[in-house]
């Protein structure tokens, strides 16, 4: 028994970082437009029967709080081919990383930083490229895993949707 501990021991704590990524596993949201990429990639955590958004909410322990990085584990990235108008703001083709400001639970804005590759608890609002408002709406029914949508909205025109909890943001994407 004891001369098999080490073996057991070393096998669960190789599986613990997986196991703490697969509670909010990789996701990506892609979609072409007028034949342009525009991706985010994301990490997808789950309700779990806790309280998100609001005062003593999951997000308002972050230390980036009311900033948060729209995700988890790493920052939420964006991607795209093509110049943007995202919600009003001119977005340069390139790579970028999402945050929203989720103060006023029911009334978001989403951030688009220049800075790139960092971890999602740090978040320097001097690297922002922007800030817009996004259009609130509730789901029909409680919405567990974070999720992100990309969706065409016409010739040259796409939403990206993001939706968690009782929350549903959109913002309207236009390739230039």
């Amino acid at each position: 028994m004891f001369r098999t501990f080490p073996v057991v021991m070393a096998t669960l704590l190789a599986a613990t970082p997986a196991l703490v990524y697969a509670q909010s596993p990789a996701a990506e949201a892609s979609l072409a437009v007028n034949g342009k990429n525009i991706i985010v990639r994301y990490s997808a955590p789950s309700v779990r029967g806790r309280k998100i958004f609001g005062a003593g909410g999951l997000l308002s322990q972050d230390p980036t709080y009311p900033a948060w990085r729209a995700g988890a584990n790493s920052a939420t990235a964006f991607h795209t081919d093509a110049d943007l108008d995202v919600g009003g703001l001119s977005v340069p083709k390139g790579n970028y990383t999402l945050y929203a400001w989720v103060k006023n639970p029911d009334a978001w804005d989403l951030i688009i930083s220049k800075e790139t590759g960092q971890w999602g608890l740090t978040y320097n609002p001097s690297m922002d490229l922007g800030r817009m408002k996004m259009t609130m709406s509730k789901p029909a029914a409680p919405v567990e895993v974070l999720k992100y949508a990309l969706t065409a909205k016409g010739p040259g025109k796409a939403e990206l949707r993001l939706e968690w909890e009782n929350h549903v943001a959109t913002v309207l994407i236009t390739v230039k």
